[in-house]
């Protein structure tokens, strides 16, 4: 295994384990199999797990295995704070205390802001005292590194880097998603902040694994080097020193010992140009299905009506790339969740965004299929349900 250092110089496992998806039966955690998985996972050098207080029933086990085995200071662990969920200063500590009790543990190693949507949502909790509450945690011990979360673009994204010290920060981040989400740009201005960044979704959930278009397959099928999917995603990040912990949520022996290979292998700036040009063929069959050719580069923002126009394109690209749900789950998430929404149905057409497209792209018109497809019926119930009862 392969370590690399945070901003305090503790070595974290390049690999870091993924807490959500352990194997469960009728909702309910098969506890031996995980067990076996998580010492598997930690007797090959991964040092890092990664949970949350919406995990179900994920804190409450990785306590029990930490606390059985007498692994607790032995580990980093991961867990995030529902910030929508907490409605008044007392909920912090209700919240925080009930995942101390179910991790079987006396301070978290690094607590997250769980998706802080934005700047605005970090506001509404410090006008709930959550910088008192912090200070007080770090200086007790209870909380070692405070930082957040991230789902939406770029520009916000580093416009939150910027509301607060933070110690570290996780963003979704692949080969495919490049040049959306938090992205490379992102990526390096957290870097340059000196800020760690762990990585979600490395896989795409899967996308990149198991269902890639059959040409995409016999691209990497036919590389001499006989990568597996799997491998050229993690090694495609771990090519890059920016990136400190990439996840992955592991549920079988195999699929931990072949991700723990891959971490002990690979090393910063071993990607030669061929390798690139191979990726970049990967990602031009797996775009053919792609509706808009946005490449997120941002020029045409801001928009006056605070669309979030890239992050609308690539929700609506999802769509056909991968599939419907995940599509309205990152459009729902990038856009309606916030205090101001960010909605592709918020354009008044003024067209000021069509004269910095570098792709010529027809925004307006873009936009009003974006809105019909993901802004259904579904979409502005849940807008209007977390307007009213969600904390942005």
């Amino acid at each position: 295994m392969q370590y690399r250092e945070d901003r305090y110089g503790n070595k974290l496992s390049v690999l870091g384990y993924g807490c959500m998806r352990f194997t469960s039966k009728a909702g309910i955690i098969d506890y031996k199999k995980a067990e076996s998985e998580i010492l598997t996972a930690y007797e090959n050098g991964v040092n890092y797990f990664d949970t949350a207080y919406i995990y179900p029933g994920s804190e409450t086990l990785l306590g029990k295995v930490f606390h059985e085995n007498q692994l607790r200071e032995k580990v980093y662990i991961a867990t995030k704070l529902p910030h929508y969920l907490v409605k008044k200063q007392e909920d912090l500590d209700k919240i925080f205390n009930e995942e101390l009790k179910r991790l079987q543990t006396n301070y978290i190693d690094y607590y997250f802001m769980h998706m802080l949507s934005g700047v605005d949502a970090w506001n509404r909790m410090i006008e709930l005292g959550v910088l008192d509450w912090i200070q007080e945690k770090k200086r007790t011990g209870q909380i070692r590194q405070l930082g957040f979360s991230y789902h939406g673009n770029t520009d916000n994204f580093m416009k939150l880097i910027d509301a607060y010290d933070w110690d570290f920060c996780m963003i979704q981040y692949n080969y495919l998603d490049e040049n959306t989400q938090a992205g490379k740009r992102g990526l390096s201005y957290a870097n340059q902040k000196g800020l760690p960044v762990m990585i979600m979704e490395p896989l795409r959930g899967g996308r990149l694994v198991n269902r890639l278009p059959e040409k995409a397959k016999q691209l990497i099928k036919e590389n001499s080097k006989q990568y597996t999917p799997a491998e050229w995603s993690f090694r495609w990040l771990w090519n890059q020193p920016e990136v400190t912990v990439v996840l992955s949520g592991m549920n079988s022996k195999e699929m931990i010992l072949e991700n723990v290979k891959t971490a002990s292998e690979t090393t910063v700036g071993e990607f030669t140009v061929e390798d690139f040009e191979m990726l970049s063929k990967v990602v031009k069959e797996i775009n053919q299905k792609m509706k808009v050719g946005c490449t997120g580069c941002g020029y045409c923002m801001p928009c006056p009506k605070g669309v979030d126009i890239p992050g609308s394109f690539s929700a609506y690209n999802r769509k056909y790339t991968d599939n419907s749900f995940q599509a309205l789950r990152e459009h729902f998430m990038g856009t309606a969740l916030r205090k101001n929404s960010t909605a592709a149905s918020n354009c008044i057409g003024c067209g000021k965004c069509e004269t910095h497209c570098p792709q010529g792209i027809l925004i307006r018109d873009e936009l009003k299929k974006v809105s019909k497809e993901l802004e259904g019926p579904i979409y502005r119930i849940a807008r209007a349900f977390t307007q009213k009862f969600g904390r942005f």
